[in-house]
């Protein structure tokens, strides 16, 4: 496959070279729409039948102080994100109608980012992403067809840095609460000749987090390099980073919390963290492991080759190789995880050693550290072409990747180090997925008021997997996938300032190796979304409204419970449904911008059945998972003049269950938080070109809401023998009080 990489792209830079003899000269403005042409094949346009909202790199420069780019999209409608840490650095997340990351497609000038495996987006791995973003879409439902893993309740589309036609640099510097602290420097030579640039950013930012010892050192660099001629752009994108984040991912189990000798009290104790506790043969506090660490490095590496032809044809071929390879560090007490966590991963049998004699004693578990690794090579080949007149907007295009992963497990101390060489593996074993697609998707216009959308897609999928897993099991799977996506919609113009649109899709999607862990007979999932909007806008109004139903079969939901390494467990459901209503508005007068947005949605699981107590009962119908009924955000701006701005940010989250079985235990209380974000801009005479002072205050009414969590029952069947009682427990992920981010960048 390397072979393979290395010819496409020798054979990029040939034809494109060849190409430069016949290139047809294009506008001043080519340029600017070649550098859109990277994700025109997965994004869609303003009056597409596709619900959506777009947003550039100014709006995300407000608020970008560090925070991961979930944080800073918050305030999206149907948007509700969540933070290990609490305070929107290292491990966050993002949900879209309830929906979690597992099911979001997320690429990056058009190359798929979800992980193959997990089919998550691990947003720490892009520290400091968005100070090299472009702009961004997020789609809702279904979509367009995109690369990668299906959407099945949105697609972040991400461009990166444009070329830049002047020179330029500047430098970043934020501080604020629990020791936060982000540095940059980026700068871009503007073409060289009028054809080449080079462009780059390094970053740094650290944080202490808002829950104990959830640390966070985040690197990061990116380098562009592009080449302009006429209707040609070729890019070359390298990007990557370091993260070393302290654990915070089993969040403040009340029981466990008590069960250790610590507060229980979340209200008195929410900055409690467990992870790396350590405790002696008695069950007494001793302390917590330094470096119970997650510590991964990625690096992307991207080749894009833009062509315009002419004025109705254009082609685009990118090439993708990303190299990912870390572990996470855990110490496992053997009293803790023997009995407080009610679990044997501390024998042993665990590791698969036989009992030991020590002092004259049988010791048959104790106390060690593991290092549980992921290498993996993943590559990626997508080529498009497009055609477009006045009347026709057609994209065809394949794509095809290749994922290898080695999991693996290492034993680095042991209490009792007997026979034991230090790094030797105690489980390994590995993982390979090929996906292959080919989708052509049409715009076509009938008349000035009404155009139909057409697009279909193919998606082959193979996966499998050899080995021993972390749980020390066989893990063996073979499984291929052949799916069929059709999508259909209008979109119909009332007059200039409004249309109305209609769209259904069909997606289907695979099972993730987490899902096949803990179900082998899995069963992908299918969904039928339909859309229905209006649009509206005028000078100083724009108005959406959206009412969408997505009927699922066999969706994987969260359960509510947690696997060995932090994530939420998930299985299929049967048939489920969401309906709901999405309204948004951008409403402009005299100084002051007004832009609220809320969902009013229905999330149903149709026949949900459940072992209580020993006896099979069916609840009817239940509540999804982590999927408010209500969700709305609204940000105010007052502009008090070209260059200061103050904006109210507010973001209101109704009750959630983190479970399937409308238990009380399991629900999570509404929370309504707002934030206050200064802008100011000088531009000096000498020097700088511009300082942008930014401050942003989150949580400005110091709101106690926790926005995640977990959710588990057990049968307990040794309390009152002869008898089973379902016992049931939730775990929850605080959120940080009033906090404070503030920084100035620097731009000359």
């Amino acid at each position: 496959m390397k072979n393979l990489f290395l010819f496409l792209t020798l054979l990029v830079l040939s034809v494109s070279a060849n190409a430069q003899q016949n290139q047809i000269k294009q506008d001043s403005t080519s340029r600017e729409k070649l550098d859109e042409v990277l994700v025109k094949a997965v994004r869609v346009d303003a009056d597409s039948p596709i619900t959506h909202s777009n947003v550039d790199k100014e709006e995300l420069a407000k608020r970008n102080l560090g925070q991961d780019i979930p944080i800073l999209l918050n305030y999206l409608p149907s948007v509700v994100t969540t933070s290990d840490a609490g305070a929107g650095i290292g491990y966050t997340g993002i949900r879209v109608r309830g929906i979690s990351g597992a099911s979001t497609n997320v690429t990056i000038n058009g190359i798929p980012y979800n992980d193959a495996e997990s089919l998550g987006t691990f947003w720490v791995n892009l520290q400091d992403f968005s100070s090299s973003v472009e702009n961004l879409q997020v789609q809702r439902g279904v979509g367009s067809t995109t690369n990668g893993a299906g959407a099945f309740g949105a697609s972040v589309n991400i461009l990166t840095d444009a070329v830049s036609k002047e020179s330029s640099g500047e430098t970043s510097h934020s501080f604020g609460s629990f020791n936060t602290r982000r540095h940059n420097v980026k700068f871009s030579t503007g073409l060289l000749n009028d054809t080449f640039e080079l462009a780059g950013r390094l970053s740094q930012i650290k944080s202490d987090g808002y829950i104990d010892r959830a640390t966070s050192n985040l690197k990061s660099y990116f380098v562009q390099g592009s080449y302009v001629n006429n209707g040609t752009l070729i890019k070359a994108v390298v990007f990557g980073g370091h993260e070393i984040t302290y654990q915070s991912w089993y969040g403040f189990n009340p029981v466990d919390v008590a069960a250790v000798g610590a507060n229980p009290d979340i209200d008195e104790n929410r900055r409690f963290n467990i992870s790396g506790i350590q405790l002696d043969d008695n069950g007494n506090f001793e302390g917590f492991y330094d470096n119970q660490v997650d510590d991964y490095k990625q690096d992307h590496y991207q080749l894009h080759w833009n062509q315009r032809w002419d004025n109705n044809w254009s082609t685009n071929l990118g090439l993708n190789y990303t190299n990912g390879r870390g572990f996470f560090e855990e110490y496992v007490d053997n009293y803790y995880y023997s009995n407080v966590f009610f679990a044997s991963d501390a024998s042993f049998d665990f590791i698969g050693k036989e009992p030991i004699t020590v002092n004259g004693a049988t010791v048959d578990s104790q106390d060690y550290v593991r290092r549980r690794w992921l290498d993996n090579d993943f590559y990626v080949a997508n080529a498009n072409v497009n055609y477009k007149n006045e009347r026709v907007n057609f994209i065809s295009g394949i794509s095809y990747s290749s994922y290898h992963g080695d999991h693996f497990g290492e034993l680095i101390w042991e209490q009792y180090a007997a026979n034991n060489n230090f790094g030797d593996r105690y489980y390994e074993g590995d993982g390979d997925k090929y996906d292959f697609s080919a989708f052509s998707k049409i715009t076509y216009r009938l008349n000035d008021k009404l155009s139909l959308y057409g697009d279909v897609q193919y998606r082959g999928i193979n996966y499998d997997t050899s080995g021993i897993n972390s749980d020390l099991d066989l893990f063996e799977i073979d499984k291929s996938y052949s799916f069929f996506n059709p999508k259909v919609g209008f979109n119909y113009s009332l007059n200039t300032n409004s249309n109305l649109y209609f769209s259904y899709a069909r997606a289907n999607r695979e099972p993730s190796r987490g899902d096949f862990e803990n179900n082998p007979d899995v069963r992908p999932e299918k969904l039928n979304d339909f859309e229905l909007g209006w649009r509206y806008k005028n000078k100083n109004i724009g108005f959406n409204a959206n009412a969408y139903y997505m009927a699922y079969n066999e969706q994987l939901v969260a359960t509510g419970e947690l696997d060995n390494s932090g994530a939420q467990i998930r299985d299929n459901t049967g048939e489920s449904y969401r309906l709901g209503l999405e309204l948004e508005a951008t409403l402009t007068f005299n100084k002051f911008t007004v832009q609220p947005n809320f969902t009013l949605s229905s999330n149903k699981n149709k026949e949900t059945f459940f072992k209580r107590d020993g006896v099979l009962q069916n609840l009817g119908e239940t509540n999804i998972a982590f999927s408010p009924d209500f969700v709305a955000g609204n940000a105010l701006t007052f502009n008090a003049s070209t260059n200061f701005q103050i904006t109210l940010l507010s973001k209101y989250v109704g009750e959630q269950y983190m479970g399937n079985i409308d238990a009380e235990g399991s629900k999570l209380d509404s929370y309504f938080v707002n934030d206050l974000n200064f802008v100011y801009e000088i531009k000096p005479k000498n020097i700088f070109k511009s300082i942008v002072f930014t401050a942003l205050i989150n949580n400005i009414l110091s709101e106690d809401y926790i926005s995640n969590g977990f959710f588990f029952t057990y049968d307990d069947d040794f309390s009152n023998p002869g008898t089973i009682s379902t016992i049931e427990g939730a775990g929850f992920y605080p959120q940080a009080t009033r906090n404070f981010l503030v920084g100035a960048t620097f731009k000359f």
